[in-house]
């Protein structure tokens, strides 16, 4: 057990679990962590609570705060990499030469980039996830998963979650530990840099246009961001890429319209898997991206965050590229990273090939998606490598170092999962937001955190993937 982890004695008192349990789902409920069912998706009056811990989880102090310090640091950097045209055209040459997604993706960048941008204002959204690495020698350090640029998720009911450990922690009698539960609202702040970049934009009537999917269990994390920006009376749609291409338009200063109502802002939180698109989404997706709105993300920022550029910016001299007066923000970025390695054809790829099937145990092998639960692990590994090593097709993927987070024990609650004491690991998230308008830096913050925990029998997938659940992090 880590440190700062709830009190063995607690977590085997069966009758006093059983308890907690009945007062944790009806508390969740109270505070509205809330998600629509898969069997009644679409049915505001079927929701269920979201899947989350029975207590908050332990996480190291200083290595929580590092992740919230860098992350203004990574806000930088993906602007940065989102205005380098050579640099995303360089990273991505092998990428989109394999990964149809991702050359589609920048068959839209080239586009754009030909015709000019119709908008300088621009705003970013993401969340950067990291675990702590617990080493052989007993040394943890903080480790970077991924960075999401697109549709980053739980904002909304991760600052409703706080209130509820706490009042489960003082009914367990952990007074203590209670007060240890950190205060924390990614809702307002996303919401806010969605608001400065609506006044930027300088129409009162131009809605922010929430581009979803046509199933939404997860609604209702949308809607408290939604909520935040009415109370600032900024008016806000829902659409779906369908309602794009069917009623919208572009007019002579391409300003976006869809149906009647102009549009200030595209928040993508639909987008970021092959899926997601028919043609007809693909040819609304590059009328949104052609368009005067503000893009959230624009196309170079979705781009920026494709694991192919992650790997690309551990190599050395890169980051300096992007910092070149700041050696400071450099050895803090770089502080995070993983190790992460090239499937590209040519020696160096080779090398990486045969480390991984000779301790594939050690790696993650990492295609060009987001959402969760496309990553492949152990012996999975050695059996996509052996398919794909001769040609072209390994340059969808890259190599990452797999992390080994200190197991704490926990009580995962799901709707329909019978409850039981699970050993699992967590996965935290530090939200950052930013506004630009032209080279002026005018906003940039990280506005709070995510902690993810999931069972150690799930190797991959997130809490929109139906493995992960909601946590708060327990500071030792």
């Amino acid at each position: 057990m880590a440190s700062g982890s709830i009190p063995e004695q607690l977590l085997m008192n069966d009758e006093l679990i059983r308890s907690l349990i009945e007062v944790a789902k009806d508390t969740a409920l109270l505070h509205g962590v809330l998600m629509r069912t898969t069997e009644s998706p679409n049915f505001p009056e079927v929701v269920t609570h979201a899947p989350f811990t029975l207590f908050p989880s332990p996480v190291p102090k200083g290595l929580f705060e590092q992740a919230l310090k860098v992350q203004t640091l990574f806000n930088q950097l993906v602007d940065r990499i989102s205005q380098d045209p050579c640099f995303l055209e360089e990273a991505l040459a092998s990428t989109i030469k394999v990964d149809k997604f991702t050359a589609r993706l920048f068959d839209i960048y080239r586009h754009v980039l030909k015709e000019g941008r119709s908008q300088s204002i621009v705003l970013g959204l993401n969340r950067s996830d990291y675990m702590v690495d617990q080493r052989p020698d007993g040394s943890t350090s903080l480790k970077q998963i991924e960075i999401n640029t697109i549709a980053a998720s739980f904002g909304g009911l991760s600052s409703q979650t706080p209130a509820v450990h706490r009042h489960i922690l003082k009914v367990a009698g952990l007074l203590e530990e209670q007060k240890k539960v950190l205060n924390n609202d990614p809702a307002a702040g996303l919401a806010a840099a969605l608001a400065k970049a609506w006044q930027l934009y300088g129409s009162e009537r131009a809605v922010v246009m929430f581009l979803v999917e046509d199933v939404q269990t997860n609604i209702y994390d949308h809607r408290y961001i939604e909520n935040e920006l009415w109370r600032r009376n900024i008016p806000v749609i829902r659409r779906r890429f369908d309602d794009v291409f069917d009623t919208g338009s572009l007019d002579s200063d391409k300003r976006l319209f869809v149906g009647s109502q102009e549009v200030a802002i595209v928040y993508f939180r639909n987008g970021y898997m092959p899926q997601n698109y028919t043609e007809q989404s693909w040819e609304a997706r590059l009328m949104m991206e052609r368009s005067k709105a503000v893009k959230c993300p624009d196309i170079s920022t979705h781009l920026a965050g494709t694991k192919k550029v992650q790997q690309v910016l551990t190599q050395p001299g890169v980051l300096e590229k992007f910092f070149p007066d700041d050696p400071e923000a450099v050895t803090q970025i770089r502080a995070t990273f993983a190790g992460l390695y090239t499937l590209d054809m040519g020696a160096e790829g080779e090398k990486t090939v045969a480390m991984a099937l000779e301790k594939p145990d050690q790696f993650v092998l990492k295609p060009q998606r987001e959402g969760g639960g496309n990553n492949v692990y152990g012996a999975d590994i050695c059996r996509v490598l052996e398919k794909v090593k001769g040609g072209s097709e390994r340059m969808a993927y890259i190599l990452m170092d797999k992390i080994f987070p200190q197991p704490v024990q926990n009580y995962l609650l799901r709707q329909g999962t019978p409850v039981k004491l699970s050993t699992c690991i967590s996965e935290l998230g530090a939200f950052g937001a930013y506004v630009r308008q032209g080279t002026e830096m005018l906003l940039n913050e990280c506005v709070g955190h995510l902690l993810r925990t999931k069972s150690i029998e799930h190797a991959d997938g997130g809490v929109a993937a139906g493995v992960a659940v909601l946590d708060n992090p327990l500071l030792f």
